[in-house]
Protein backbone atom coordinates (compact mmCIF):
# COMPACT_ATOMS: atom_id res chain seq x y z
CA UNK A 1 0.00 0.00 0.00
CA UNK A 2 1.57 3.18 -1.43
CA UNK A 3 2.20 5.73 2.19
CA UNK A 4 -0.09 8.24 0.81
CA UNK A 5 -3.43 6.45 0.31
CA UNK A 6 -5.27 3.82 1.58
CA UNK A 7 -7.05 2.22 -1.19
CA UNK A 8 -7.05 -1.83 -0.81
CA UNK A 9 -4.61 -3.26 -3.25
CA UNK A 10 -6.31 -6.93 -2.71
CA UNK A 11 -8.55 -6.08 -4.85
CA UNK A 12 -6.69 -3.21 -7.20
CA UNK A 13 -8.42 -4.27 -10.32
CA UNK A 14 -11.70 -3.53 -9.19
CA UNK A 15 -10.43 -0.10 -7.27
CA UNK A 16 -12.64 2.66 -8.94
CA UNK A 17 -9.56 5.23 -8.98
CA UNK A 18 -8.10 6.28 -12.45
CA UNK A 19 -4.67 6.04 -13.49
CA UNK A 20 -5.16 7.07 -17.16
CA UNK A 21 -3.78 10.48 -18.32
CA UNK A 22 -7.45 10.95 -20.52
CA UNK A 23 -10.23 11.60 -18.08
CA UNK A 24 -13.73 11.73 -20.32
CA UNK A 25 -16.65 12.44 -17.97
CA UNK A 26 -19.91 13.38 -19.96
CA UNK A 27 -21.07 15.39 -16.86
CA UNK A 28 -21.06 16.88 -13.23
CA UNK A 29 -21.77 15.20 -10.62
CA UNK A 30 -25.10 16.45 -9.03
CA UNK A 31 -25.83 14.19 -6.32
CA UNK A 32 -25.47 14.80 -2.52
CA UNK A 33 -24.81 18.52 -1.82
CA UNK A 34 -23.48 19.13 -5.30
CA UNK A 35 -26.17 22.05 -6.94
CA UNK A 36 -23.51 23.60 -9.41
CA UNK A 37 -25.10 26.83 -8.23
CA UNK A 38 -21.69 28.83 -8.72
CA UNK A 39 -20.60 29.59 -12.30
CA UNK A 40 -16.94 28.61 -12.54
CA UNK A 41 -17.50 25.35 -9.84
CA UNK A 42 -15.94 22.52 -11.34
CA UNK A 43 -17.20 18.95 -11.40
CA UNK A 44 -16.90 16.68 -8.31
CA UNK A 45 -15.37 13.61 -10.46
CA UNK A 46 -12.14 15.53 -10.06
CA UNK A 47 -11.46 16.27 -6.38
CA UNK A 48 -13.03 13.01 -5.55
CA UNK A 49 -10.28 10.94 -7.87
CA UNK A 50 -7.71 13.18 -6.39
CA UNK A 51 -8.47 12.89 -2.46
CA UNK A 52 -8.58 9.05 -3.02
CA UNK A 53 -5.76 8.48 -4.53
CA UNK A 54 -3.54 11.43 -2.89
CA UNK A 55 -4.58 11.62 0.82
CA UNK A 56 -5.74 9.17 3.71
CA UNK A 57 -8.97 8.99 5.57
CA UNK A 58 -8.41 11.65 8.23
CA UNK A 59 -5.44 13.46 6.71
CA UNK A 60 -5.88 17.13 5.70
CA UNK A 61 -7.23 18.46 2.18
CA UNK A 62 -6.67 22.00 1.84
CA UNK A 63 -8.29 24.43 -0.99
CA UNK A 64 -6.99 28.04 -1.41
CA UNK A 65 -9.84 28.64 -3.95
CA UNK A 66 -12.87 26.97 -2.16
CA UNK A 67 -15.47 28.65 -4.63
CA UNK A 68 -18.86 26.66 -4.10
CA UNK A 69 -17.05 24.53 -2.02
CA UNK A 70 -16.76 21.57 -4.06
CA UNK A 71 -13.77 19.98 -3.46
CA UNK A 72 -15.07 20.75 1.07
CA UNK A 73 -17.93 18.83 -0.24
CA UNK A 74 -16.13 15.85 -1.57
CA UNK A 75 -13.20 15.82 1.56
CA UNK A 76 -16.07 15.54 4.08
CA UNK A 77 -17.91 13.02 2.43
CA UNK A 78 -14.72 10.52 2.20
CA UNK A 79 -13.57 11.30 5.46
CA UNK A 80 -10.75 14.15 5.08
CA UNK A 81 -10.23 16.76 7.32
CA UNK A 82 -10.69 20.03 4.75
CA UNK A 83 -9.31 24.18 5.37
CA UNK A 84 -10.06 26.20 2.66
CA UNK A 85 -9.22 29.90 1.69
CA UNK A 86 -11.90 31.87 -0.52
CA UNK A 87 -11.60 36.13 -1.12
CA UNK A 88 -15.63 36.09 -1.26
CA UNK A 89 -17.25 36.05 2.52
CA UNK A 90 -20.49 34.88 1.12
CA UNK A 91 -19.60 32.11 -0.42
CA UNK A 92 -17.43 31.36 2.78
CA UNK A 93 -20.99 31.35 4.49
CA UNK A 94 -22.49 29.55 2.03
CA UNK A 95 -19.70 26.79 2.97
CA UNK A 96 -19.88 26.80 6.47
CA UNK A 97 -23.93 26.28 6.18
CA UNK A 98 -23.25 23.25 4.29
CA UNK A 99 -20.03 21.98 5.18
CA UNK A 100 -18.98 20.51 8.87
CA UNK A 101 -21.27 18.39 10.26
CA UNK A 102 -19.25 15.40 10.77
CA UNK A 103 -16.59 13.91 12.45
CA UNK A 104 -14.01 15.60 9.95
CA UNK A 105 -13.38 19.01 10.81
CA UNK A 106 -14.26 21.36 7.55
CA UNK A 107 -12.35 24.97 8.29
CA UNK A 108 -13.29 28.23 5.95
CA UNK A 109 -10.92 31.24 6.02
CA UNK A 110 -12.12 34.55 4.45
CA UNK A 111 -8.94 35.86 2.68
CA UNK A 112 -6.60 36.28 -0.17
CA UNK A 113 -4.38 33.09 -1.12
CA UNK A 114 -1.47 35.15 -2.12
CA UNK A 115 -1.13 36.86 1.24
CA UNK A 116 1.12 35.38 3.62
CA UNK A 117 -0.75 36.67 6.16
CA UNK A 118 -3.64 34.15 5.43
CA UNK A 119 -1.85 31.22 5.89
CA UNK A 120 -0.28 32.42 9.17
CA UNK A 121 -3.96 32.28 10.24
CA UNK A 122 -4.11 28.35 8.65
CA UNK A 123 -1.06 27.07 10.67
CA UNK A 124 -3.19 28.61 13.76
CA UNK A 125 -5.75 26.48 12.95
CA UNK A 126 -3.90 23.59 11.93
CA UNK A 127 -1.85 24.41 15.27
CA UNK A 128 -5.27 24.31 17.37
CA UNK A 129 -6.00 20.66 15.39
CA UNK A 130 -3.00 19.13 16.61
CA UNK A 131 -1.82 19.04 13.16
CA UNK A 132 1.20 20.45 11.85
CA UNK A 133 0.30 20.53 7.84
CA UNK A 134 -1.78 19.83 4.96
CA UNK A 135 -1.73 16.37 2.96
CA UNK A 136 -3.17 17.46 -0.12
CA UNK A 137 -3.53 20.93 -1.98
CA UNK A 138 -6.46 21.13 -4.45
CA UNK A 139 -5.88 24.69 -6.84
CA UNK A 140 -8.85 25.44 -9.32
CA UNK A 141 -7.95 28.81 -9.83
CA UNK A 142 -9.64 31.71 -11.93
CA UNK A 143 -8.49 31.45 -15.39
CA UNK A 144 -7.24 34.82 -15.30
CA UNK A 145 -10.01 36.87 -16.52
CA UNK A 146 -12.22 34.56 -18.53
CA UNK A 147 -14.66 34.94 -15.95
CA UNK A 148 -14.99 38.22 -13.51
CA UNK A 149 -15.79 36.30 -10.28
CA UNK A 150 -15.83 39.50 -7.59
CA UNK A 151 -15.21 43.15 -7.47
CA UNK A 152 -12.68 42.83 -5.05
CA UNK A 153 -9.16 44.33 -6.32
CA UNK A 154 -7.49 41.54 -4.99
CA UNK A 155 -9.49 38.65 -6.90
CA UNK A 156 -7.35 36.96 -9.47
CA UNK A 157 -9.62 37.00 -12.14
CA UNK A 158 -9.36 41.27 -11.63
CA UNK A 159 -5.78 41.06 -12.55
CA UNK A 160 -4.73 43.56 -15.62
CA UNK A 161 -2.54 41.42 -17.34
CA UNK A 162 -1.59 38.27 -17.54
CA UNK A 163 1.73 38.74 -16.03
CA UNK A 164 -0.20 40.10 -12.84
CA UNK A 165 -1.89 36.70 -12.41
CA UNK A 166 0.79 34.30 -12.81
CA UNK A 167 3.05 36.77 -10.58
CA UNK A 168 0.01 36.40 -7.69
CA UNK A 169 -0.71 32.89 -8.73
CA UNK A 170 2.95 32.05 -8.47
CA UNK A 171 2.76 33.53 -5.03
CA UNK A 172 -0.46 31.15 -3.96
CA UNK A 173 1.96 28.42 -5.05
CA UNK A 174 4.79 29.63 -2.48
CA UNK A 175 2.03 29.98 0.14
CA UNK A 176 0.42 26.15 -0.06
CA UNK A 177 3.89 24.99 -0.27
CA UNK A 178 4.86 26.39 3.13
CA UNK A 179 1.86 24.34 4.76
CA UNK A 180 2.44 21.13 2.64
CA UNK A 181 3.92 17.94 3.62
CA UNK A 182 6.60 17.01 2.58
CA UNK A 183 6.36 13.85 -0.13
CA UNK A 184 2.87 14.86 -0.77
CA UNK A 185 0.64 16.55 -3.56
CA UNK A 186 -0.43 19.94 -5.31
CA UNK A 187 -2.93 19.47 -7.82
CA UNK A 188 -3.86 22.38 -10.25
CA UNK A 189 -6.60 22.03 -11.88
CA UNK A 190 -6.82 25.00 -15.05
CA UNK A 191 -7.28 25.56 -18.66
CA UNK A 192 -6.22 27.82 -21.78
CA UNK A 193 -7.82 30.83 -22.50
CA UNK A 194 -8.26 32.31 -26.38
CA UNK A 195 -8.15 35.95 -27.08
CA UNK A 196 -7.07 38.63 -29.58
CA UNK A 197 -7.25 35.80 -31.95
CA UNK A 198 -4.60 33.72 -30.44
CA UNK A 199 -4.60 30.57 -28.46
CA UNK A 200 -3.00 31.23 -24.67
CA UNK A 201 -1.35 28.25 -22.77
CA UNK A 202 -2.75 29.32 -19.51
CA UNK A 203 -2.05 25.44 -18.44
CA UNK A 204 1.41 25.25 -19.38
CA UNK A 205 2.04 29.01 -17.92
CA UNK A 206 0.66 27.89 -14.56
CA UNK A 207 2.60 25.12 -14.85
CA UNK A 208 5.48 26.63 -14.90
CA UNK A 209 5.33 28.56 -11.88
CA UNK A 210 5.23 25.49 -10.36
CA UNK A 211 7.95 24.37 -11.48
CA UNK A 212 10.00 27.35 -10.78
CA UNK A 213 9.18 26.93 -6.91
CA UNK A 214 10.72 23.60 -6.92
CA UNK A 215 7.67 21.01 -7.23
CA UNK A 216 8.70 17.95 -8.99
CA UNK A 217 5.95 17.25 -12.19
CA UNK A 218 4.18 14.12 -11.59
CA UNK A 219 1.22 13.84 -14.16
CA UNK A 220 -0.61 16.02 -16.97
CA UNK A 221 -3.93 14.48 -16.76
CA UNK A 222 -6.62 16.27 -19.81
CA UNK A 223 -10.19 16.02 -19.13
CA UNK A 224 -12.62 16.75 -21.77
CA UNK A 225 -15.30 19.86 -21.42
CA UNK A 226 -18.21 18.35 -22.21
CA UNK A 227 -20.97 20.28 -20.51
CA UNK A 228 -19.17 23.45 -20.49
CA UNK A 229 -21.84 25.38 -19.22
CA UNK A 230 -20.79 28.29 -22.00
CA UNK A 231 -21.29 25.68 -24.75
CA UNK A 232 -25.04 23.85 -23.16
CA UNK A 233 -27.21 23.34 -26.26
CA UNK A 234 -24.62 25.55 -28.42
CA UNK A 235 -22.40 23.04 -30.12
CA UNK A 236 -24.08 23.49 -33.94
CA UNK A 237 -23.08 27.25 -33.34
CA UNK A 238 -19.72 26.64 -32.09
CA UNK A 239 -19.14 24.22 -34.77
CA UNK A 240 -19.83 26.70 -37.53
CA UNK A 241 -18.17 29.63 -36.07
CA UNK A 242 -14.96 27.03 -35.97
CA UNK A 243 -15.31 26.07 -39.73
CA UNK A 244 -15.97 30.28 -40.55
CA UNK A 245 -12.59 30.72 -38.64
CA UNK A 246 -9.00 29.35 -38.49
CA UNK A 247 -9.29 27.75 -34.51
CA UNK A 248 -10.34 24.90 -33.10
CA UNK A 249 -12.99 24.54 -30.21
CA UNK A 250 -12.03 24.05 -26.41
CA UNK A 251 -12.32 20.97 -25.18
CA UNK A 252 -10.28 20.26 -22.65
CA UNK A 253 -8.59 21.64 -19.50
CA UNK A 254 -5.49 20.24 -17.62
CA UNK A 255 -4.76 18.84 -14.09
CA UNK A 256 -1.18 19.08 -13.26
CA UNK A 257 -0.29 16.88 -10.48
CA UNK A 258 3.28 17.64 -8.44
CA UNK A 259 5.09 16.24 -5.82
CA UNK A 260 6.41 18.50 -3.03
CA UNK A 261 10.25 16.99 -2.68
CA UNK A 262 13.23 18.93 -2.11
CA UNK A 263 12.63 22.69 -2.02
CA UNK A 264 16.71 23.40 -1.98
CA UNK A 265 15.82 22.87 -5.64
CA UNK A 266 13.88 25.22 -6.40
CA UNK A 267 16.17 28.62 -7.26
CA UNK A 268 18.30 26.36 -9.73
CA UNK A 269 14.51 25.21 -11.35
CA UNK A 270 13.20 29.03 -11.15
CA UNK A 271 15.62 29.28 -14.20
CA UNK A 272 13.78 27.46 -16.60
Amino acid sequence: MPFFNDLDLKDWKNIEVWTDSLWIIPQRDKTGKHNGFYHGNFIPQIPRQLILRYSKKGEVVFDPFVGSGTTAIEAEALGRHFIGIDIQPELILHCKNMVGKTDCFSEFVVGDSADSDTFDNIAEILLKKRKTKVQLAILHPPYADIIKFSEHKKDLSNCKTLDMFLEKFSQVIVNTIRILDKNRYLAIVIGDKYTNGQWVPLGFQCMNEALKNGLTLKSIIVKNMEGNRAKQNKEAIWRYRALTSDYYIFKHEYIFLFKKTDIRNANQRSKI
